[in-house]
C-alpha cells in the first residue's frame, strides 16, 4: 500500500525538477493536479491556472512578485500536470480539450506519479508509484473508503467537550447538533465508534441528516460512559473489531488509539489529526522521533544558555519589574480613591459643609 503526503509530493517534485521543461504557464487538472501545479509554478515563477480557467481565457493572477510575461498566442510553452496517472482517462480528456490550441502552442503533458512505465497520454512522469496507492490530499475521497473502517468523533464530526461528554442531557444535545468535520462522498464500509450502544438511534439520526452513507455501525456495548472511562479500552475495542474484519484501512482521530489499533490488528491505520499512515512499526518510530526532535529543538532553542533563552530571561525579568510597578500603582490609586479628601470635591455644598464640621456623612 503506497501512501504519499504533501511533504513527499514536494520532495518528489524537487528531486525530479530536471525532468520538467522550462515553460511560461502551468495548468493543473482539478482538483488534485492543482497541488503540483502550484509547486512547479512557484519553482519556475510562472502563472498557474486550472484547466477550466485556461479554456475560459484567464491569464493568471500574481501577488507582489512579478511573474514572467505570458502571451498565449505567441508560441507559449505550457505544462499540463496531474498528481497521478493510471488509466489516463483524465489526461486524455484534457488533451482533447486543448487540441485546437496545439497549433499555436507547445504543450507538455505530465504526471507526478505513474503506476506504469508506459502511458501514451503523457510525455513524462516524475516518479513510478504502483497501485494500490492513495494520497494525503485524497484518501477521504478515494475509493479505498469503500473498504475502510472509520471512527466517528474527531473524523466524521467534532469530538465532544468534557462538559458535553456527561452521558446525560448535554451529551444528547451534542449527538443531535455535532458539527460535521468531513462528510464522505463515497459509501464507507463500516463505522466503528466508542459511542455507547444505547445512543445508536441518536447516532443514526445524525448520520442520516448529514447524508453519511455507510454499511455497518459498530458501537461499544457498555452501560455507561463512567464504565467506559474506567476500562479505558477505546483503542483495544476498535483494534479487535478491525482485526477480524475484511476492511484494509482504519481512519482514527486519536494518535494513541491509532497506534493501539495497528498493534492489535496489524493492519494499516491513518490518524486523521496528523494524516500519518501507520503501515508498520517503523512509521510509529519515525513520527514519534520527529515529535521528540521538534521538542528537543524547542528546548535547545529556548535553553538558558542560548541567545533566545537569554533574551527571554531578560524580557521576563523586565516584565516582572513592570508587573510589580503596576501592582504598586493600582494599590496607591485605590488608597487615593478611598481617601476622604479625594472624595471631597465630588460632594454637594451641603455635604462639604457637614464634612468640614466633622459629621462625615458620606453616602
Amino acid at each position: 500500500m503506497n501512501y504519499k503526503t504533501y511533504a513527499d509530493l514536494s520532495i518528489d517534485i524537487l528531486e525530479n525538477v530536471s525532468k520538467i521543461p522550462n515553460v511560461n504557464l502551468v495548468i493543473g487538472i482539478p482538483r488534485s493536479g492543482m497541488i503540483p501545479a502550484y509547486i512547479i509554478g512557484s519553482n519556475q515563477n510562472v502563472p498557474v491556472l486550472s484547466l477550466s480557467e485556461f479554456l475560459m481565457g484567464e491569464k493568471g493572477y500574481q501577488g507582489r512578485r512579478k511573474l514572467k510575461e505570458l502571451n498565449f498566442t505567441d508560441n507559449s510553452r505550457i505544462l499540463i500536470i496531474d498528481d497521478s496517472i493510471d488509466s489516463g482517462f483524465a489526461m486524455s480528456k484534457a488533451r482533447n480539450e486543448v487540441m485546437e490550441l496545439e497549433l499555436k502552442n507547445k504543450f507538455f503533458y505530465a504526471a507526478v506519479y505513474a503506476s506504469k512505465i508506459e502511458n501514451p497520454t503523457i510525455d513524462f512522469y516524475l516518479k513510478l508509484l504502483e497501485q494500490p496507492r492513495f494520497f494525503q490530499w485524497n484518501y477521504k475521497n478515494h475509493f479505498i473508503a469503500t473498504n475502510s473502517c472509520y471512527d466517528i468523533d474527531g473524523v466524521i464530526c467534532i469530538d465532544p467537550t468534557d462538559e458535553e461528554n456527561d452521558d446525560s442531557i448535554n451529551y444528547l444535545k451534542f449527538l443531535e447538533n455535532a458539527k460535521p468535520l468531513y462528510i464522505p462522498s463515497l459509501k464507507i464500509s463500516c463505522l466503528i465508534t466508542s459511542r455507547l450502544e444505547k445512543y445508536r438511534s441518536e447516532t443514526m439520526d445524525w448520520l442520516k441528516r448529514n447524508k453519511v452513507d455507510y454499511g455497518e455501525l459498530i458501537m461499544m456495548n457498555l452501560d455507561s460512559a463512567q464504565e467506559r472511562r474506567a476500562l479505558g479500552n477505546h483503542g483495544q475495542f476498535k483494534g479487535e473489531t478491525y482485526k477480524i474484519r475484511n476492511e484494509e484501512l482504519f481512519i482514527e482521530s486519536d494518535w494513541e488509539q491509532a497506534k493501539i489499533i495497528f498493534e492489535i490488528s496489524n493492519k494499516p491505520v491513518i490518524c486523521a489529526t496528523n494524516d500519518i499512515l501507520i503501515n508498520n512499526y517503523a512509521d510509529i518510530v519515525y513520527h514519534e522521533n520527529q515529535l521528540a526532535r521538534n521538542a528537543r529543538s524547542l528546548s535547545v532553542l529556548f535553553s538558558e544558555n542560548s541567545d533566545l533563552g537569554l533574551k527571554y530571561q531578560t524580557l521576563f525579568k523586565d516584565y516582572e519589574v513592570l508587573r510589580l510597578d503596576y501592582s504598586k500603582l493600582i494599590t496607591s490609586f485605590d488608597k487615593i480613591q478611598k481617601n476622604k479628601w479625594y472624595q471631597f470635591d465630588k460632594y454637594s455644598r451641603l455635604k462639604k459643609l457637614k464634612f468640614l464640621l466633622g459629621l462625615h456623612f458620606i453616602k
